[in-house]
């Protein structure tokens, strides 16, 4: 059996199941496919030993999260004192030696024996724009080293795209989501999501244009609630230094939920998406401004679940179905129309989700598309 090795940073944002997501999608979705899976992620904990580290949350996380998706003994995460938890180096450079691709997401592996040692180098890229700026600002390279590079970026390469591709071809991929793990939940009451108010990169300025974070645009639709009469609640990763923006979005009727002790659980967080009404998802400004593309892994989850989604409108309706089950926005007034309309034809709009997610985000249908862009299958 042919082996996928997918490498990213899921041991170093404990308890945030939506985080974790991003990868057992493709890890369980590639397993649909038929094919033996392989995890790598690094703990960047100091000189820790081996022992030692075991006994971390992030440690821990990482193996309650692969046992619980059935990867138990299908992971290894890099020490810095050169050990590694769960398989060997050894074993685990033996295994990339055979494995059929290794889809290195936003280039998060840059060990140099372990890239050299898979026969295919996959940049995977999550968050299009950051580093495709960071190159062409000469701060940062995440490319070098790969043999083909992906992102959920659908735009990125075409007419109105303002991510710079580097010159390299781009293949499109939307976010793949397993099915059979987000079945159909009954209606909700309020329009919810989970995210983070600033997240770990700083804003952009790139060509006399500045890129900002989710926080820029959210602020923009603060009168949401008041506009729709309806509950909405955003499960927020904030910091205590943003308090007048707390204060703010409470006081225009934002019901905000600490995602980490209210959905620091897989099931919790399941739980939360398919008690929703629907997803209201405020992209980041730069995902907008640049007209990337960009769909949320998290949305198609939503969908899967039978949850209409309202999103911020970043150009992904080039690559979806827009107007039944996901309904696209970029002001307050369309975004108020848009909840509305789901409120007014729940039923209808429920279905038409889980009907967007099984004919274009189900794993089998985009990862067996992205396989066969990159000539794999």
């Amino acid at each position: 059996m042919k082996t996928i090795a997918v490498c990213g940073a899921l041991a170093q944002r404990p308890w945030r199941p939506g985080h974790a997501w991003v990868f057992l999608n493709y890890l369980l979705g590639f397993r649909q496919l038929g094919y033996e899976v392989l995890f790598v992620d690094r703990l960047d904990l100091g000189p820790a030993s081996a022992r030692h580290v075991r006994d971390t949350p992030q440690a821990r996380w990482l193996s309650a999260t692969m046992a619980g998706a059935g990867l138990d003994g299908r992971y290894a995460a890099l020490l810095a004192d050169g050990h590694t938890l769960g398989l060997t180096r050894r074993r685990l450079l033996a295994e990339l030696g055979g494995c059929e691709l290794l889809l290195n997401v936003n280039g998060f592996l840059d060990d140099e024996q372990l890239l050299q040692a898979a026969p295919r180098r996959v940049y995977l890229d999550i968050d299009p724009g950051f580093a495709q700026i960071w190159e062409a600002q000469g701060l940062a390279d995440t490319f070098a080293g790969h043999d083909d590079f992906v992102t959920v970026g659908t735009n990125v390469g075409g007419e109105g795209c303002r991510v710079p591709t580097g010159g390299r071809h781009w293949i499109a991929t939307l976010p793949p989501v397993v099915l059979d793990r987000w079945p159909t939940a009954g209606a909700g009451r309020a329009f919810t999501s989970v995210g983070s108010w600033r997240g770990p990169f700083a804003p952009l300025a790139y060509k006399g244009e500045t890129y900002g974070l989710r926080a820029h645009e959210f602020r923009r639709f603060f009168e949401l609630p008041a506009r729709v009469g309806a509950p909405f609640e955003v499960a927020l990763d904030i910091e205590p230094a943003d308090r007048r923006d707390r204060e703010a979005l409470r006081a225009s009727s934002w019901t905000l939920v600490d995602p980490l002790r209210k959905l620091g659980t897989f099931s919790a967080y399941e739980r939360y998406v398919q008690g929703s009404m629907a997803e209201i998802a405020i992209a980041k400004s730069l995902y907008v401004r640049t007209r990337g593309g960009w769909f949320s892994d998290r949305s198609a989850s939503y969908l899967a679940s039978g949850k209409p989604v309202l999103a911020l409108d970043t150009g992904f309706a080039r690559a979806l179905p827009t107007g039944r089950g996901l309904l696209g926005f970029s002001d307050l007034e369309q975004a108020s129309h848009a909840a509305e309309e789901v409120r007014g034809n729940l039923a209808e709009h429920s279905a038409a989700a889980r009907e967007l997610a099984e004919e274009h985000l189900d794993a089998r249908v985009v990862l067996g598309r992205l396989l066969q862009e990159l000539g794999a299958r």
